[in-house]
């Protein structure tokens, strides 16, 4: 296993990718501006990289489309694609230092979360849509007997995906695999936070033989390469996870240009109850502090509200506190440490806000609420809990995205759901009880798209994940996720 001095010696040696891929060659932004890519454990300069704009975006659909007419992907038999797509995540985990430590580097995380779960579980995602390729049927429609009615499913064509910062590979992976799989050619824009894993992922797909132009990766700004993907006339399907408010934005790009298929995963602020029959509370507090400490928080089902049934409140939080400090951030190179930075000065800066605001409106700090310097860089944030949070308070309505916990109390099993439910969010929740009557009962009235009972944030690619309400909609992961990349043809053949 490696130590701190062998991920510092890797990351003072590892290059990074600073142009586009487009069409299978590597492409500076024709205006010739660049953006600075800063490691927010050290403040210090990764790379300069392409900041492309319309310009590139249309040449990276171009690519995209003239892949897609040539039939150079989607004609090839779905055991070929299987073939190509297997070998890929083969790849992936060959190179699983230098792409664990390509996000370490970018947005924080501690490098062995990358290495032991992103970077592995990429390539499983793709593993699993490459097998289920050859096992996947079309449907003949019962009709009488001169007619011969078939549905199949059909790539779309070109699809964008934008995805977020938080888990720069594995958010691709989850869009890319199953978008690939289907046949459709694609163009990746990556969150100028983090885009090397995602470049570098696109050399890998050149190598496993996907051919050029079916994966393509833009590099920019959101309000340049994001906005342009948005409009371009001539994407079919846009699929985007991040924040609500630029979820919104994309849905305006769709009616302005081509009324192109847009699908959603946005924010989220998942409520976590705790019933006072769950016998193994401490467990339920390890689970608490992981549900929203893990990746610093920086999650989007992160389990942010915290409700405890107030006959075991106190207890609780006592043993919730004793867990978040298993939860101090570190240098993310250093195998021992937990939690990492957070991704860049702007997200510091906000989460610092509304920990000030939640002081301010009477919460009260039962533990962190610092701002930490390591290595030189500020951008630490120690494990914050607050209880006594006012339910219409900020912090209780609002995604901070970030290490912080507001924790409130309820009486009943009714008020319960009904604090829980009552968020803008629908992406997901975890409850804990013994009692497998209530246990049912409270997670079929909870308006969330994935409730996890006696866990938190539960997952797996054999499971769609997605919300409602502004979190968005339509499903990732699992056999669903296909039904936002593909399209349903109905053939009637009139016999004689």
């Amino acid at each position: 296993m490696y130590e701190l001095i062998d991920w510092q010696q890797r990351a003072q040696q590892q290059g990074f990718i600073d142009q586009a891929l487009i069409g299978g060659r590597r492409v500076a932004a024709q205006s010739g501006t660049t953006f600075a890519s800063i490691n927010p454990a050290t403040g210090k300069l990764l790379a300069n990289v392409a900041a492309c704009g319309a310009a590139e975006v249309d040449l990276a659909v171009r690519a995209a489309r003239q892949a897609y007419e040539n039939g150079s992907w989607w004609q090839r038999a779905p055991t070929e694609r299987k073939q190509v797509l297997l070998k890929l995540a083969d790849l992936i985990l060959t190179h699983r230092d230098e792409l664990a430590l390509l996000d370490s580097l970018s947005m924080g995380k501690p490098v062995m979360d990358a290495w032991n779960i992103d970077v592995p579980g990429a390539a499983g995602i793709f593993r699993w849509y490459a097998e289920s390729l050859d096992k996947l049927y079309d449907e003949v429609a019962p009709s009488a007997h001169n007619v011969l009615a078939t549905i199949t499913r059909e790539p779309l064509g070109v699809v964008a995906a934008v995805v977020p910062w938080n888990f720069p590979l594995d958010m691709a992976a989850w869009k890319l695999a199953p978008a690939l799989a289907a046949g459709n050619s694609v163009i990746l824009k990556p969150a100028e936070q983090s885009p090397f894993s995602a470049l570098r992922l696109a050399e890998l797909a050149l190598e496993a033989g996907v051919p050029e132009g079916v994966f393509n990766v833009v590099t920019g700004l959101g309000e340049s390469a994001g906005k342009a993907l948005g409009l371009h006339m001539d994407v079919d399907c846009l699929v985007f996870t991040g924040s609500t408010e630029v979820g919104k934005y994309f849905m305006g790009y769709s009616a302005q240009s081509n009324l192109k298929q847009v699908w959603l995963e946005c924010g989220g602020k998942s409520a976590n109850l705790v019933f006072a029959d769950y016998q193994d509370l401490d467990l339920a507090a390890e689970k608490a502090a992981f549900g929203i400490f893990f990746n610093q928080g920086e999650v989007c089902s992160a389990n942010s509200r915290l409700l405890v049934e107030r006959s075991i409140h106190d207890e609780f939080v006592e043993r919730l506190v004793a867990k978040a400090r298993d939860w101090q951030p570190g240098d993310p190179l250093d195998p021992s440490s937990r939690a990492g930075a957070i991704v860049e000065r702007r997200q510091t800066a906000r989460i610092m806000e509304y920990i000030a605001a939640a002081q301010t409106q009477g919460a009260h700090l039962a533990c962190g609420g610092k701002q930490l310097t390591f290595n030189g860089s500020d951008n630490f944030i120690a494990p914050t809990v607050f209880t006594r949070v006012s339910p219409n308070s900020c912090l209780a309505r609002e995604e901070v995205f970030g290490p912080v916990l507001a924790v409130m109390p309820f009486d009943s099993e009714e008020q319960a759901v009904q604090l829980a439910n009552d968020s803008i969010y629908g992406l997901a929740a975890s409850l804990w009880s013994d009692n497998f009557n209530r246990a049912h009962r409270v997670a079929r009235q909870l308006k969330a798209g994935t409730v996890s009972v006696n866990t938190v944030d539960a997952l797996d690619v054999s499971t769609p994940f997605g919300g409602g309400k502004q979190s968005g909609f339509g499903r990732d992961l699992s056999l669903h996720s296909f039904d936002k990349y593909t399209q349903l043809k109905t053939t009637w053949f009139q016999l004689r």
